[in-house]
């Protein structure tokens, strides 16, 4: 698979990606996505016009979603852990018998 040069609108402004065929329509996804919010807030906040105020708003939301679930799958991944080893345990114990 080779890689595909596409554009992107968002807001007023179209940006050239290349990417691989199989992460096209996710790209395009997240245009849509970023435009719809844009269109979103605007409504939200009544007269804010402000491309840049937008797309930092939709930044902040996105990233803070981020880090929430990073943190989400920090703790699944300790209780996974914790239910491992238990498990090695009952099984090396099973095993001594």
């Amino acid at each position: 698979m080779g890689d595909l040069s596409i554009k992107i609108r968002i807001g007023d402004r179209e940006y050239p990606i290349r990417t691989a065929v199989s992460g096209e329509e996710r790209l395009r996804k997240a245009g849509k996505e970023i435009n719809d919010m844009m269109r979103t807030l605007k409504a939200q906040f009544g007269g804010l016009d402000d491309k840049q105020d937008l797309l930092a708003m939709i930044a902040i939301h996105y990233v803070t979603e981020k880090l929430r679930l990073e943190e989400e799958k920090e703790v699944v991944h300790g209780a996974v852990s914790d239910k491992v080893d238990r498990l090695q345990s009952l099984v090396s114990s099973a095993l001594l018998f």
